[in-house]
């Protein structure tokens, strides 16, 4: 399951970090230049800001909590 996430400077970076590491299954966030662990500070700094990015989860968890917590960030135009 991918959402799209804007992700604007290393303040989002920080705060969306310590929103995923609360939850049990991987977080990924993927971009052009690769996808990186949500979980991992020092990966989620490896991310270019000037391209679209998405989260990535496995179909088999329940992201309606994550989603919640991560709305500020979340694009709302996009599918599960």
């Amino acid at each position: 399951m991918t959402r799209g996430i804007r992700v604007k400077n290393t303040d989002d970076i920080q705060k969306i970090n310590k929103i995923v590491t609360r939850y049990g299954f991987d977080i990924w966030i993927h971009g052009k230049s690769g996808m990186v662990d949500a979980k991992s500070l020092l990966g989620m700094f490896l991310l270019s800001l000037n391209e679209p990015l998405q989260i990535v989860l496995e179909d088999d968890v329940d992201p309606t909590a994550l989603f919640k917590d991560l709305a500020d960030y979340l694009e709302i135009d996009d599918e599960d």
